[in-house]
């Protein structure tokens, strides 16, 4: 223990959107400190940024220490999440986060420097970590040097540049699973089209995992056809995603087809597929499209799933439509064995990395090699785009009968 850095004061945070990996990160930071350290103090800050600004804060006690394997088992976040930016400062007031006039990044400096903090762990993805650097960057002029490591929490699996998000093999093969009972309703009326909207604002890669693990389950089942259990029926048709240029009406005709000769169409869609199209649209009618205080259109105000299928209802001659959405389905799911080794990994690492005070995101660098590493702050931003380019991608939608036509590149 002599080459590592003092660590007195350890902070977790899990901050922005679930997923199927922040209560077992969690337990995996508290296991590692107290395996290597077990007098390194623990506290964590209730709903990220949230608890940080009003130093709601819990101690993590000895019991907890005990059984926090326990929290590997479950989804969701024990100590909570909210969507906070400590750069956005009117949104702060408005929470009543800070008063008018404050510093939302003075606040949280001066919270971390009167509870002692030398290391921060924040579980979260692009904004929460780069939030976390600012954090980081504000005390460092100001004379107060704390560590910062980050673990990169996204289902979209969209961090740049890290191969691997946390979390995001056990939403896909949630996703698979919720589509199992959704495309079973096919036979629920004729002519069905069924919609599955999966999450993925810019990034389409939870959409086509989805639809990957999907169609390997189908690949195992037994099929009675004589009373109309096809493979068929079940299959998937159509993978949107926000990668792939839609020519909508080349695409309703062909699955007209589709809908004519197996009487049902199940397509699965990225929430960021058509985005710009379906926002360009409400604004040119004279809606106002809602954002999150990070800019981020508000997804579940503009409802891209509806969009699409009423777009797609009436060329099809669907009788019947049905749209549903798996996201929050998968993202507070238990994380997967995938990704509990995964989450291993880079605890163990992040906890390496604290006690020699070397700030960054914890991930697997696609720009050195696929090193697991801390990543330099700077170089971490979010909207990765999928590359639809990937030969298992291109086989999917060869073997549905899908065009692969890259959409041109845009700025997020």
């Amino acid at each position: 223990m002599s080459d590592r850095r003092q660590v007195r004061r350890v902070a977790l945070l899990t901050a922005g959107g679930f997923a199927p990996c922040l209560s077992s990160a969690v337990g995996g930071l508290i296991e590692r400190y107290t395996e290597l350290a077990p007098e390194v103090e623990i506290i964590a800050y209730q709903h990220g940024y949230h608890g940080l600004l009003t130093g709601n804060k819990i101690v993590v006690d000895e019991e907890t220490r005990k059984n926090a394997g326990i929290l590997h088992r479950f989804g969701g976040s024990p100590i909570g999440n909210s969507r906070v930016k400590l750069t956005n400062a009117k949104d702060c007031v408005k929470r009543g986060l800070v008063q008018e006039g404050q510093d939302p990044l003075q606040v949280a400096a001066e919270q971390l420097k009167a509870d002692g903090v030398d290391v921060l762990h924040t579980i979260g993805g692009d904004d929460t970590n780069t939030t976390a650097a600012d954090l980081a960057a504000y005390l460092h002029e100001n004379d107060y040097e704390l560590t910062v490591v980050g673990l990169p929490k996204t289902i979209d699996n969209d961090v740049i540049p890290i191969r691997q998000s946390l979390g995001a093999w056990t939403a896909a093969e949630e996703a698979a699973g919720f589509a199992r009972n959704i495309i079973g309703e096919h036979r629920s009326g004729p002519r069905m089209l069924i919609v599955h909207e999966v999450m993925g604002r810019h990034c389409g890669w939870l959409t086509a995992a989805s639809a990957a693990e999907y169609r390997k389950w189908l690949d195992t089942q037994e099929w009675v056809p004589g009373i109309g259990l096809t493979k068929e029926r079940w299959d998937i048709h159509a993978v949107f995603v926000p990668e792939l240029a839609l020519d909508i009406e080349a695409e309703a005709a062909r699955l007209r087809t589709v809908m004519d000769e197996v009487g049902n169409v199940n397509i699965f869609l990225s929430e960021g597929a058509g985005m710009n199209e379906i926002v360009a649209q409400l604004e040119a009618s004279g809606e106002t499209v809602e954002r999150d205080p990070f800019g981020h259109v508000k997804l579940d105000t503009i409802n891209p799933g509806a969009w699409f299928a009423k777009q797609f209802a009436e060329k099809l001659g669907a009788e019947k439509t049905m749209v549903q959405k798996s996201g929050y389905y998968s993202r507070a799911a238990a994380a997967n064995a995938e990704d509990l080794r995964l989450i291993k990994s880079m605890t163990d690492l992040a906890v390496d990395c604290a006690f020699k005070g070397e700030s960054g995101v914890i991930g697997h660098d696609e720009e050195n090699g696929d090193r697991l590493r801390a990543i330099e702050f700077p170089r971490i931003a979010g909207g990765k785009a999928f590359d639809v380019s990937q030969p298992w991608f291109g086989d999917l939608l060869g073997e549905i009968g899908q065009p692969l036509v890259p959409a041109a590149p845009t700025a997020h």
